[in-house]
């Protein structure tokens, strides 16, 4: 069983940066692409960025792209979402999640949709003040 836990989240003014970190344990890391998503208040969750394990594939939402930055840390088993210039709108708690590549070809569509993903962190809330 994988756990996932977020950690980095917090209150920033707009124009701020924060970095949210996602550890992982209970698999094999490099056996798992890794993806963020967000869901604010009254909105479905959506895809923010997503990372597979052999780093062909980096992929950001049309919102972000240019102001969060997604990495992965092999031997500290950990996924990072490095936000800058953060926009009010940004505000959501955010999710980390993980796909595991074992007998499966993932590709872009299949890393931008939740419903793909195998396993959930609880989140952690990230609020940005205008």
């Amino acid at each position: 069983q994988v756990q996932l836990v977020e950690s980095g989240g917090g209150l920033v003014q707009a124009g701020g940066s924060l970095r949210l970190s996602c550890a992982f344990s209970g698999r094999t890391f490099s056996t798992y692409n890794m993806g963020w998503f967000r869901q604010a208040p009254g909105k479905e969750r959506e895809f923010v960025a997503a990372i597979t394990w052999s780093l062909d594939i980096i992929d950001y939402a049309d919102s972000v792209r240019g102001r969060f930055t997604i990495s992965r840390d092999g031997p500290k088993n950990t996924v990072y979402l490095q936000m800058s210039t953060l926009k009010p709108e940004d505000t959501a708690v955010y999710y980390c999640a993980a796909i595991s590549t074992l007998g499966r070809t993932v590709g872009r569509g299949t890393l931008r949709s939740a419903t793909s993903y195998d396993y959930w962190g609880q989140g952690t809330q990230v609020t940005v003040s205008s």
